[in-house]
């Protein structure tokens, strides 16, 4: 028998199809709401720049550089030995030091200071760069980040800040 549809049906057709579009609207916004907070985040957080101690300045030898190590300002306190991370320091005369990041501002691979060859190099990708932290050849856009350096009360600080890679 084909009945033409009733108003009842119709009625329970638009209720269900109403239902149904509610549902649907309120599962995007349980799924949604985390993914976007999630995107959005780092925009709204302000990573602090805290000065770091790195030891006294009798440690460091004028014209050498050497790696140290200390606590990144924007890790979280259950991070451990991950929380840190490195710069290269060299001392360039009695009271000026230049720090440098440990990254390669290609990929973020971690540089070495060939001593001998007086250079930066990442050992990934052929990063070259000269002792000043200029691109000397590879495939590095940019010179190595810096970080700022103070020395106060005969401590060496470095300022901790997020290291761009690109």
């Amino acid at each position: 028998m084909n009945e033409p549809d009733s108003a009842a049906t119709l009625d329970r057709r638009r209720f269900l199809t109403r239902l149904s579009l509610a549902l649907s609207a309120v599962g995007a916004a349980i799924v949604g709401v985390p993914i976007v907070g999630f995107l959005l985040s780092p925009l709204l957080q302000h990573v602090p720049r805290l000065w770091r101690p790195v030891g006294k300045v009798d440690q460091f030898e004028v014209g050498k550089t050497v790696e140290v190590s200390f606590a990144d300002a924007s890790s979280l306190p259950w991070v451990g030995v991950s929380g840190k991370t490195a710069a290269w320091l060299r001392r360039h005369t009695e009271s000026d030091f230049i720090a440098f990041s440990v990254n390669c501002t290609h990929l973020g691979c971690p540089v070495r200071w060939l001593k001998h060859a007086d250079l930066f190099m990442c050992p990934c990708h052929g990063g070259v760069y000269y002792n000043d932290g200029r691109v000397a050849s590879g495939p590095p856009p940019k010179a190595l980040n810096r970080y700022p350096v103070r020395v106060r009360n005969g401590v060496v600080e470095i300022q901790t800040s997020p290291v761009p890679i690109a």
